[in-house]
């Protein structure tokens, strides 16, 4: 029953830090559109790509209070936020070092003159949102990202299916998903696994998602270090078959070596009754309970984490029950419900 318009913008990657401030092709759109519909409250996402930050603008001069969700550090980053020795601050001479030609030293200025016209601006996690402070974005609050526990629920058959044709029978599996990169902790994984291997001869890695130019070099990384036979991809899979790789796995790693603002796998798995090994950096760690729904772990320090994970590979009644604490800590704490409940509260109250 929702109306969606669909609005056409194409560019060069290497203009977004300008185009992503202001783009023609779409603010004339983007106006008309709210003109006729006449919103009270936009709510606005990702708009740092196509959309660009002048509809913020744009949805405040036509009367609409505007509110912002903050999925990432777009804002003050030009892609993902790695700490420093745990300072937060975005450095612009860092900045010009990484993107070159790309860089605009009027970008992160002119974004805040855009955010003088949100309302509201949300981060998804606390740690977000001390990020977005350390760089001078002030007027921020958290709500945690919702799901729906009962969405994850899958036929016993789909799951036996699963394991059959990903020949995961008797093996002790860790799921890991996500684009393939360094950042989001693949390599990462690879190293924890050869620590497990040590002292679980049938552990494997489940690697869900599209193989990449990058999964050629987490390949060669598990061959230096032994493992590469066992490494299993699935590729690109969802659905049911999603859930059931979810289901048919034992442990779930979420390893992001950035400021991973709020990382969905970590509450699907929960959801799914899986325990997590979750990195320390993000918001992760505000959604697992450490020695209780999973392990928060340094992602640097992959002897630690193989160990935590080893743990829950061979203890299955500590693995069972962080299965069970996690599924009921995202039915309390991380359900859609409360998100929505959330939302309608600053929609009131702006």
């Amino acid at each position: 029953g929702l109306t969606v318009h669909t609005l056409y913008s194409s560019y060069p990657v290497w203009r977004r830090a300008w185009v992503s401030l202001r783009n023609p092709q779409v603010l004339p759109e983007v106006r008309r559109i709210l003109t006729e519909f006449r919103p009270e409250i936009v709510h606005a996402h990702n708009v740092h790509t196509h959309l660009s930050y002048a509809s913020l603008k744009v949805a405040h001069e036509l009367g609409a209070r505007v509110v912002l969700t903050a999925h990432d550090a777009m804002t003050v980053e030009y892609g993902k936020l790695v700490p420093r020795g745990g300072d937060l601050r975005v450095s612009p001479l860092r900045q010009f070092l990484t993107q070159r030609h790309r860089y605009n030293p009027l970008r992160n200025a002119t974004i805040k003159r855009y955010l003088k016209y949100v309302d509201r601006i949300v981060a998804v996690s606390h740690a977000l949102k001390r990020a977005l402070e350390a760089n001078g974005i002030t007027n921020v609050e958290v709500i945690y990202n919702g799901i729906r526990v009962e969405d994850w629920e899958v036929a016993e058959s789909a799951v036996a299916a699963f394991r059959e044709r990903f020949e995961l029978a008797n093996k002790k599996t860790i799921l890991f998903g996500g684009r393939l990169s360094k950042l989001k902790g693949a390599e990462t994984a690879v190293r924890v696994l050869a620590e497990v291997a040590k002292t679980v001869p049938n552990a494997t890695l489940l690697i869900m998602g599209r193989q990449g130019p990058y999964a050629k070099e987490i390949k060669a990384l598990a061959r230096t270090l032994g493992v590469v036979d066992r490494l299993i991809f699935t590729g690109w899979i969802s659905g049911d078959e999603l859930r059931a790789a979810y289901h048919a796995s034992d442990v779930v790693a979420v390893l992001s070596i950035y400021l991973d603002p709020f990382p969905t796998i970590t509450l699907e798995a929960m959801a799914c009754g899986k325990p997590v090994i979750g990195t320390s950096l993000g918001g992760t760690s505000e959604a697992i309970e450490d020695g209780v729904t999973g392990y928060v772990v340094d992602p640097c320090n992959t002897a630690e984490a193989g160990k935590k994970t080893a743990e829950l590979l061979t203890d299955d009644a500590r693995s069972a029950a962080f299965g069970q604490q996690g599924r009921r800590r995202v039915s309390q704490v991380f359900s859609l419900e409360s998100a929505v409940d959330a939302y309608s509260a600053i929609c009131t109250n702006i």
